[in-house]
């Protein structure tokens, strides 16, 4: 089993998450990284051969290098299911009027979200909802995501299987969300009220 695990997260996730994980192993040594900055400086230099990387809503890119210095596979909790790769994916389903949306754990590749999927949760979206309230829908539900992976991540070597599903071609960026942000004269009433309930 693993002796210990790297959480590339948030501080306010990062103490929960620890919890979740030694639930089901111990022994198990958990780290937390920030940033990717912070990564890099946790996996230079050392033997990692027994430490598995975890990702949780993290907006930081994993280097090639750090992949390949951890136990294979590491993994990434995404907050949008595999029709939506790349961020501000909740603003993006909003907009293009979805009725289901989702959370997915997948294997990290060093190109973002395109990795195998393990997992993947679905749920309707709630009519009339705003990005902010999807994001914490979405956010609810990867939680509840990792708490089921938990058991396997802590305290098994094996890799999880892949299902059969694959991501959608294109990831959506901030360069793209800052550009949906912005309004122009000749947008409708209708196009103007939309864009403020998917990307404020």
């Amino acid at each position: 089993m693993p002796k210990e695990i790297i959480l590339l997260t948030g501080d306010a996730e990062a103490l929960h998450l620890e919890n979740i994980l030694k639930r089901h192993n111990h022994e198990l040594k958990v780290i937390h990284a920030r940033d990717g900055e912070e990564l890099e400086a946790i996996c230079s230099g050392g033997d990692n051969a027994r430490t598995r990387l975890l990702s949780f809503c993290s907006s930081s890119i994993v280097p090639i290098p750090v992949l390949n210095s951890v136990m294979f596979p590491a993994y990434n909790f995404h907050p949008g299911p595999p029709t939506y790769p790349g961020s501000h994916v909740a603003s993006f389903a909003i907009y293009d009027g979805a009725d289901m949306f989702g959370v997915t754990a997948h294997e990290m590749a060093p190109v973002v979200d395109s990795g195998p999927i393990v997992a993947v949760d679905w749920f309707q979206i709630p009519e009339g909802m705003r990005f902010s309230g999807l994001e914490i829908k979405a956010f609810e539900a990867l939680l509840l995501l990792f708490m089921n992976l938990a058991p396997h991540l802590a305290s098994n070597d094996t890799p999880l299987e892949h299902l059969e599903i694959g991501w959608a071609t294109k990831a959506t960026t901030s360069k793209d969300f800052d550009k949906m942000r912005e309004i122009d004269e000749n947008m409708s009433e209708a196009e103007i009220k939309l864009r403020f309930r998917a990307f404020g």
